[in-house]
């Protein structure tokens, strides 16, 4: 823990433990470090081996016991003594700032596994509440003539501000400012996540609790994807990252982990996959959900590798490197600034290139659905600034590029027109202030599933619509 905080500036709070509870051997790879050696070998070998050199008295436990407790009395009575000295402005800052009790190694990392050990008995991980049981397809779409086939695209660590299409001053996005030029595609720039790490965030954007419900709730609940099943759509979940969180507990998964394409995977070790593989065959994937869902419509997810860091250089092929030269390695500080944010600004280069893919494969379905793009990340990135790396600070103390997430609509023509959807009027949000609270409701919404859960103030394109 000490490594990572000295490192890149994070903090190991209880959703930092969670993270790291819930890793793969390739992410967890992605952190291992000469520094992260050297650390191990400073505070923890040599101190092992000096305790493991001293020799050892041997003394009647009885008289052992009264020594150690005796101790511990002593301990604890200059600790109250130091505390009531300083009680007045301990008690203030402790009250104030309660994030300072992630930066106390080793209680930080006791106290986040203490958390995740007691998590059955503040909330019941063997109950599943049902969310959206009265979910079905409004009246008049139950049986379109042309079945919606939406992607929901899951971005991973992308920050709205290094976006070319939200007006960073770097061509990050080509095609996609292209797309915007010319057809129904927008992107909101102020919008908020829900946390500032997958394993809040991922599920909380599914949930239709909020992110206030999310946090405090005393039961797990079925989420988005759940209601959209219910309601007769066909849904599928493609995963290019360390896992979904449970949010596709329930639906047809496929893991990109298990293919292998000769171009479009890494031969390094562990095998990456870069995000296009979740392109690769998928009419034919598609065709293998039940006919019966499909002719209703279609969800696919695709859970993106994206810009998952420190090693920003493995996200993207050696061919899609526009800005150079850029770090080649996970120690981040250990480069310079601008080095790292080439790394980065490469990852949203071919998110942009992924997005225009989907976009382009969408087109060659015009003839039997009609078709969307939603792409959302789920949580921001730090890049040096103030000295920060990487996400996953605790809310309240995470800067604004750890929350600030794109949000990118793509809508084909009979898609805008069957939803009387205007994308003047989507354009004119692009800084109206959104957050993941409205995910769960606007998909829904375009979707055209009704559900006593929906909510038409949170979703975000209800009112560019004349459907309702």
């Amino acid at each position: 823990g000490a490594n990572f905080m000295h490192q890149y500036g994070v903090v190991i709070d209880p959703t930092m433990i969670a993270n790291t509870l819930q890793t793969n051997v390739s992410e967890a790879g992605d952190l291992l470090s000469l520094q992260l050696g050297l650390t191990v070998l400073v505070l923890a070998v040599i101190p092992a081996v000096l305790l493991w050199r001293i020799p050892l008295q041997a003394r009647p436990v009885i008289a052992q016991g009264m020594r150690n407790a005796l101790a511990l009395v002593a301990a604890v009575v200059v600790l109250l003594a130091v505390t009531m000295i300083f009680f007045k402005d301990f008690s203030s800052t402790m009250r104030n700032h309660k994030q300072l009790r992630y930066l106390v190694n080793p209680l930080n990392a006791v106290f986040g596994l203490a958390h995740a050990a007691t998590q059955p008995l503040r909330r019941n991980p063997l109950t599943l509440v049902a969310a959206g049981e009265d979910a079905r397809l409004r009246p008049g779409h139950e049986s379109p003539q042309q079945a919606p086939l939406v992607v929901l695209v899951l971005g991973e660590t992308a920050r709205a501000g290094n976006f070319a299409i939200n007006g960073y001053a770097r061509p990050t996005t080509p095609q996609l400012s292209a797309l915007q030029a010319s057809e129904h595609l927008v992107s909101w720039r102020n919008v908020w996540s829900c946390g500032t790490n997958t394993a809040v965030s991922l599920p909380c954007m599914f949930s239709h609790l909020g992110r206030d419900g999310f946090d405090g709730r005393k039961a797990n609940f079925e989420n988005l994807l759940d209601v959209l099943q219910r309601a007769g759509l066909a849904v599928l979940w493609l995963e290019n990252q360390s896992g979904c969180k449970g949010v596709c507990d329930r639906v047809t998964r496929i893991d990109t982990s298990s293919l292998k394409h000769p171009t479009l995977c890494s031969t390094g070790v562990g095998g990456e996959c870069w995000d296009e593989i979740m392109l690769h065959q998928i009419d034919d994937t598609i065709a293998l959900l039940p006919a019966q869902r499909r002719a209703r419509g279609v969800v696919v997810v695709m859970h993106q590798m994206g810009s998952h860091g420190p090693a920003y250089y493995k996200r993207t092929p050696a061919a899609f490197k526009p800005f150079t030269p850029e770090c080649a390695s996970n120690a981040l500080p250990d480069c310079e600034r601008q080095q790292v944010v080439n790394a980065y600004d490469n990852t949203i280069a071919y998110t942009d290139r992924f997005l225009a893919q989907v976009t382009r494969w969408l087109k060659t379905r015009e003839q039997t659905n009609h078709t969307a793009m939603v792409y959302l990340s789920d949580h921001g990135e730090s890049l040096g600034e103030n000295n920060l790396y990487l996400h996953g600070l605790p809310y309240a103390l995470a800067p604004d590029v750890q929350k600030r997430v794109p949000w990118i609509t793509w809508l084909s023509p009979g898609f805008a027109q069957a939803g009387g959807i205007s994308k003047d009027c989507l354009a004119a949000k692009t800084d109206t202030r959104l957050s993941h609270d409205n995910y769960f409701h606007s998909v829904l919404g375009l979707l055209n599933v009704q559900t006593a859960l929906y909510q038409k103030p949170l979703d975000a394109y209800a009112d560019c619509s004349n459907r309702r």
